[in-house]
């Protein structure tokens, strides 16, 4: 990209609003206009460019479902139909709504039956098991990953659970007692449309009130959102005989066999917040026999309630969309449909969706963005003046060691071991989560697999790794506004190129930072650096702590929860803008539609954070998401960046306008 011409800006100077001064809101002079002019749809929460390319991408994948756009048989290489016919099955299953409503509730009957009429305890945790294989809830989350610890072997994680609301603050908090009540009700009301009663505990109300109240008693031993994202505290090494001694009321032996996991998956565990797990099992006794029994069949219908008739459908959404999101309608259903089908087969349609829309130059466009991000955190860890030599050469190292992915996996999931079945919704969820179960589980005892991707190419997002040290970026997000090979660089470093800077960047947070090169979960920190990095993390959690967005009534940012996203967001911008001037190798940059390169570098910065929320979405989110809101990860980034009050001649008074001294700058 650095030799080649200038290409468009990329910046659509209509769009942007001269009413709003750049020097005072960035994100507002870029998508202000956008902003007056959207309605946020009926079925979001939140919109703007995430959404947008959501839906594009969904489209996408309805027109391979339905073979409108390419043969479905294209699906697999050769012409075979085998994934084609179980995609087109999943798919005809979802919109089979005539099926679906005339079954009603049966499909989960047998299962309701059985919650509801569990004799004793240790029935009611075989019962669960069984149930947990099928998707159908469970106490704990438990998922395999590779070990922080040796990351050359795969391990369980088992993880605080139990719970029908976002987090334990809901179960607790003040702002939340409205909430509770709705939840309340929504459990009655879907107990009732499941045709849910009970010769002991009595009547729908009655077992929604049993079920709130333990999911309350559950939720009181819960770690809060900022404690359960510390690795230190999480990484708690368990042999067998360990996590039992955590969990002493609870059968694991009758648990596993019930489930039908390996026992070698358990012969060392990871257990996550300890106290939470043994909170939760301390409440398997006689005594509350019957509020497991409706809690057991409430979670049977929370985990169904989507894939039920169209009325439980709906009040679903009534509750989980509108009352904690303000959404007011659901999403289409051939929407839903498609998300079905990716949770299911992501990777067999995501194959023909690399093929029909994704370019492989902008792959090798990527490749060379990636490397000039890499370039540049190189020069500026090498010249950080807070960080020792000691700590400098082993960040290097672990810099040296990251692997990039872009667009697709080299090598594609196979699904010949999954069955679908055309008419039978609900049997087919059922079947997806025993086929991910096995695959799962299947992982124990066997080398990493470093292929595997943990996001579909059809996804629009990106991530890191530290297990595994890599930063990955779906074909879906390698389009506007985030990225366009026709774009002159600045308009895609400061879009694409941030957002590569910050997956870096998640190496070497507050959290990442702890991992070393190769995955594991090691001090390579001297103590005089470790302090001096908190010193600065602390500053930025102080700036976003004073933060409240539109829309949240008062309530703040959570500056200890969001600090690893805010230093991906600061790292990846900065890193990114020196990357680009990196990227020059000393040439000038051009200025296209008047637009310096340092102008085109921030809009499109902003330009890709735009989005507009719903006040309960914005509550919501600052209770439970690690990112900050949208228009914070545009502005209060920019504050701290010495380029952007260049590029803008900021002064005090400026609202944007930060002391240089004030100034947060880590990697």
């Amino acid at each position: 990209m650095s030799n080649a011409a200038p290409g468009k800006s990329g910046i659509d100077l209509s769009e942007l609003d001269p009413a709003v001064r750049p020097q005072d809101d960035l994100f507002r002079h870029m998508n202000g206009k956008w902003i007056d002019r959207t309605e946020i749809p009926a079925d979001k929460a939140r919109y703007g460019s995430f959404a947008v390319l959501a839906e594009n991408a969904e489209e996408a994948v309805r027109d391979i479902i339905t073979g409108t756009e390419a043969p479905a048989a294209g699906l697999v290489e050769g012409g075979a139909d085998a994934e084609a016919d179980k995609v087109a099955a999943l798919y005809a299953s979802f919109m089979d709504t005539e099926r679906i409503d005339a079954l009603g509730a049966e499909p989960i009957r047998a299962d309701l039956d059985r919650a509801l009429a569990v004799p004793s305890i240790p029935e009611l945790v075989r019962v669960t098991a069984e149930l947990e294989r099928k998707g159908l809830g469970g106490f704990y989350g438990m998922f395999i990953d590779n070990d922080p610890g040796d990351p050359a072997r795969y391990i369980l994680f088992v993880m605080q659970g139990g719970i029908g609301l976002p987090d334990e603050s809901y179960y607790r908090e003040e702002q939340f007692a409205e909430v509770r009540e709705q939840y309340r009700a929504h459990i009655a009301r879907m107990l009732t449309l499941a045709g849910v009663g009970s010769k002991t505990a009595g009547d729908p109300e009655r077992l929604a009130e049993l079920a709130f109240d333990l999911e309350t008693r559950i939720a009181a031993s819960h770690w809060d959102t900022v404690a359960s994202r510390d690795i230190q505290k999480l990484y708690n090494l368990r042999d067998f005989a360990g996590l039992q001694e955590i969990t002493p009321q609870l059968d694991w032996q009758a648990y596993i066999a019930a489930m039908g996991a390996p026992e070698a998956a358990f012969a060392e565990v990871v257990a996550a917040q300890p106290d939470a797990l043994a909170g939760l099992a301390a409440l398997l006794v006689e005594d509350e026999l019957e509020a497991w029994q409706a809690w057991l069949a409430w979670s049977i219908v929370r985990s169904s309630a989507a894939l039920l008739t169209q009325e439980m459908s709906r009040a679903n959404f009534d509750f989980y969309g509108t009352a904690l999101t303000g959404a007011t309608e659901q999403r289409e259903r051939w929407r839903r449909g498609v998300s079905f089908v990716e949770g299911a087969m992501g990777e067999a349609v995501g194959r023909i969706y690399v093929e029909r829309h994704f370019d492989e130059n902008s792959k090798a466009a990527m490749d060379e963005l990636v490397g000039h991000l890499i370039g540049a955190y190189r020069d500026s860890i090498e010249e950080l003046s807070w960080m020792g030599e000691g700590t400098r050469e082993r960040a290097l190292e672990k810099l040296g060691k990251f692997t990039p992915k872009i667009g697709y996996p080299e090598k594609w999931r196979d699904y010949s071991a999954l069955a679908a079945d055309a008419s039978d919704l609900v049997g087919n969820s059922q079947r997806v989560a025993e086929y991910e179960f096995e695959r799962e589980f299947g992982k124990i005892g066997k080398p990493i697999d470093a292929t595997e991707w943990f996001m579909t190419p059809q996804t629009v997002n990106a991530y890191y790794n530290p297990g595994m040290n890599e930063i990955v970026f779906p074909a879906a997000i390698l389009q506007p506004p985030f990225f366009d090979v026709t774009w002159d660089a600045a308009t895609n470093f400061g879009a694409i190129g941030a957002v590569i800077g910050h997956e870096i960047g998640h190496g070497f947070d507050d959290q990442g930072s702890r991992y070393d090169g190769d995955g594991k979960l090691t001090d390579w920190w001297t103590e005089q650096d470790r302090e001096a990095f908190e010193k600065l993390t602390g500053a930025l959690i102080g700036q976003y702590n004073e933060l409240s967005p539109e829309g949240a009534d008062g309530q703040t940012v959570n500056g200890e929860l969001t600090i690893g996203e805010n230093i991906g967001d600061l790292s990846g911008l900065e890193i990114a803008w020196k990357a680009y001037l990196r990227s020059l190798a000393g040439a000038e940059s051009p200025v296209i539609d008047g637009l310096t390169g340092a102008e085109r570098f921030f809009l499109a910065w902003a330009q890709a954070w735009q989005q507009k929320s719903r006040p309960a979405e914005v509550v919501r989110l600052l209770t439970i998401d690690p990112h900050s809101p949208n228009e914070f990860r545009c502005n209060q980034i920019l504050k701290n960046l010495d380029a952007y009050h260049e590029a803008y001649g900021t002064k005090p008074g400026d609202k944007l306008y930060l002391a240089p001294e004030e100034r947060v700058s880590i990697w």
